[in-house]
Parts: structure tokens; sequence; C-alpha cells
């Protein structure tokens, strides 16, 4: 495990779902990849903004992961405090202990040491563009 790797969820409104999920892929200074899907928040202090949300009874929320540093991840959520002012997005950071690719292709133990040294570390490993894909 690189030290200071967490993973950072994010809970937001799924009409958010667009703008937050530009601006994390506009932030690969910080963002290498996530993973996201729909939620469906319940409980006391989440909002149903819509008829619809009123008559199911839980609000349409996203859920999106990603694996950063610690420093990195309070820089993202610094300056997510300014660009989604007001979004009432949730937020918690759990600590990494592993991170890595299980790769089907064959790959020696030096070439995954290689792969993790030029990327910085786990919480710098994604895919080689020959791969593709952008998200985790």
């Amino acid at each position: 495990m690189t030290d200071g790797s967490v993973c950072l969820t994010l809970i937001a409104a799924r009409s958010l779902r667009d703008e937050l999920f530009d601006y994390l892929t506009e932030r690969r200074d910080l963002v290498w990849g996530f993973t996201a899907s729909e939620a469906d928040g319940h409980g006391p202090n989440v909002e149903l903004q819509t008829a619809a949300e009123q008559v199911k009874g839980h609000a349409d929320q996203m859920l999106v992961r990603m694996i950063l540093t610690q420093a990195d991840a309070a820089q993202l959520l610094a300056d997510m405090r300014t660009a989604f002012a007001g979004s009432r997005l949730t937020y918690w950071i759990m600590p990494v202990t592993e991170f890595g690719l299980i790769d089907d292709r064959a790959q020696s133990a030096a070439q995954a040491t290689a792969r993790r040294e030029t990327f910085g570390g786990l919480n710098r490993w994604f895919p080689s563009e020959s791969q593709g894909g952008s998200h985790e």
C-alpha cells in the first residue's frame, strides 16, 4: 500500500450526475478514475426534491468512489466546496490498505512494480492507454 491512500466516497443528487462527472473528469490532476452507481437515499436528513421521490419515499442519488492520496482528497474536497456550494454533497473518507489491478495478461512481478513506480504508486495506478477506459 502507498502510505496515505484513501477511498473518497461522494453521494450526490442524481440531477448532479453530468455536472459531477464532468468536474471529476476535468480534475485529472487529482482524480485518476472513479466508479459510480445509482443509489436510493433514505433517512431523516435526506431531502426528497421531486414529487416522484416523495411518492417513492427515497431520493434518487449517485454514489461515486475514487482512490486518492489523503492530500489529493483534501484538495479535491476543498475545491468542491466552492464548485458545488449548496449542493448538499455528502462524503466520507476511508483508508485503503491495498489497491491494485488484477490483469488477465501474463505479467511478471517486475513489470507490475515498474508500472506502480512509473505512475507514482498505487494511488496513480491506472490502465495504460492501450487498454483504454477512463474510469477506475
